[in-house]
């Protein structure tokens, strides 16, 4: 039994390194050709940020260019049909100065269209008779179509209209030459043309206006990022920082928590996995210093007894029965440690539907098998509990031995169980000299033996075995006791638990 002890206390649970796994082997490389790709997660995140925004920006220039380039293309379209369509419409109209239809005159209706349209800026109008430059517009643009004589001759040659460009000094020059025909013969050339490059550079001023806004964005967007990353990583160091602080000889520190978003709850979920390590770390402290402590005195009776083994046989069987008296002991002592390590593992309970009453029946048979006493059921309850009958029926039979411990052999003990308002009560109620309040809360920590009754044997940790029995139910032990006039201690519990694998 010793040995099985020692084997619990000397454990060694460090789990074994990490492998290192095949992705980060292949990554290693990658970190050490560009370092900056695995710095920081706040830089990490701007370099994201950043990025999307830059990519933001090149297309929304990118789409600005094209939807304009688009509606120029459009907009010149509309100018030259425009204007072809006013010259077919005075074409077949009257003379304003006779009143009479045009007829065969075509300068004539060449000279009222240019004294009626205005070009634009950026346009021109050409007008050619006989193949030769007739008119042209006031010249308000970078340069003279009309002098360009390679110009004019494709021009006059025309048998149809022709829309296209042409690659001048100025830039790029959109038109659209209409022949004019009167009398059934083709008489004149009527030319509208746009100077395109000069209208895109209105359109590039727009495209550049989209780009310094889109980079104002990247800007300003990347400084609120770098601000935004750092409000959402500081959490996260604050909590590496604590997280390293943390030893295992001291697990009372804990994460500030701040606000409810995820890194509120990381923080919370890590201080209760922290909670959890604590109670851990402290039941495994109290058990080796629990075992140590109570199993130090019965190991020195054995071996000392053991070691002086005298040779009478009477004396022998009474060594014998001593040591073997001790053992008993610590076999009871290291179990009883043992089920108080136990509890707070998800297989200390094994939860069943229980009839109270039926249970009610089986610990009163069982507790009048302790010891002689006035053994009465003062209630029998009626209903159904979820709970583990073995561990409550451990819990009534240890307050049962309790109270033998504390009561004469003359005197009473009553059990009674009820249900009633969503909870089970299993009570065991005494006689005996009862327990000063002053050492009520204390009786129930390890080791603590009441001061008061007749009671001088025993572990010490009976009641602290009832009570992590009630409490793994989700329940508490009550105490009502009151010197001279007996105890009561009362187990509460709930009658429905929590669902978990394996309850029927």
């Amino acid at each position: 039994m010793v040995d099985s002890v020692l084997a619990v206390v000397d454990t060694d649970d460090r789990p074994a390194p990490a492998a290192v796994s095949q992705q980060e082997r292949e990554s290693a490389p990658l970190r050490r050709r560009f370092p900056y790709l695995h710095s920081s997660l706040r830089t990490r995140i701007l370099a994201y940020v950043v990025g999307l925004l830059a990519l933001a920006t090149v297309l929304f220039v990118g789409v600005t260019y094209t939807v304009l380039e688009i509606r120029l293309g459009n907009h010149i379209d509309a100018e030259l049909d425009q204007e072809a369509a006013e010259l077919r419409r005075l074409a077949g109209g009257r003379d304003p100065r006779t009143g009479r239809p045009f007829g065969l005159d075509v300068r004539r209706i060449f000279d009222v269209f240019l004294e009626r349209n205005v070009p634009s800026r950026n346009e021109a109008f050409v007008t050619i008779v006989g193949g030769e430059l007739y008119r042209r517009s006031r010249p308000v643009v970078p340069y003279r179509l009309h002098g360009d004589p390679e110009l004019v001759a494709r021009w006059a040659g025309l048998e149809r209209t022709q829309r296209g460009n042409v690659d001048t000094p100025a830039g790029r020059v959109d038109y659209l030459a209409m022949p004019v025909t009167v009398g059934g013969r083709t008489q004149g050339v009527f030319v509208a043309a746009i100077f395109r490059d000069r209208l895109q550079a209105d359109y590039n001023a727009t495209v550049l206006a989209a780009g310094a806004t889109g980079f104002g964005v990247l800007l300003i967007g990347s400084l609120l990022a770098w601000r935004l990353a750092g409000r959402v990583v500081d959490p996260v160091t604050r909590l590496t920082k604590a997280a390293r602080s943390i030893s295992e000889t001291d697990l009372s520190r804990r994460i500030p928590v701040d606000g409810h978003d995820e890194v509120a709850q990381q923080a919370a979920t890590f201080n209760e996995m922290l909670d959890r390590l604590e109670r851990a770390f402290e039941s495994q402290r109290e058990f080796v210093n629990d075992a140590g402590h109570e199993l130090r005195t019965p190991l020195t009776i054995v071996l000392g007894n053991l070691e002086l083994l005298p040779e009478d046989p009477e004396e022998r069987r009474e060594a014998v029965a001593l040591v073997t008296d001790e053992l008993e002991r610590m076999s009871r002592i290291v179990h009883d440690l043992l089920l108080l390590a136990k509890r707070e593992q998800p297989d200390f309970l094994e939860l069943a539907t229980l009839e109270v009453g039926a249970l009610t029946d089986e610990l009163a048979s069982k507790a009048a098998a302790l010891a002689p006493r006035g053994w009465h059921v003062e209630s029998r309850g009626q209903g159904v509990v979820v709970a583990d009958r073995q561990r409550l029926t451990e819990a009534v039979l240890q307050l049962a031995e309790n109270a033998v411990g504390h009561t004469r052999q003359d005197g009473s003990v009553w059990l009674g169980t009820s249900v009633s308002n969503g909870s089970a009560r299993l009570w065991v109620r005494d006689d005996g000299a009862g327990i000063p309040l002053a050492e009520q809360a204390a009786i129930f920590e390890r080791f603590r033996r009441g001061g008061v009754g007749t009671r001088a044997h025993g572990s010490g940790l009976g009641l602290a075995i009832v009570k992590a029995i009630a409490e793994a139910h989700g329940g508490r032990v009550e105490l009502a006791s009151e010197p001279g006039r007996g105890s009561t201690f009362t187990i509460v519990i709930p009658v429905d638990q929590p669902k978990e694998e394996g309850i029927e």
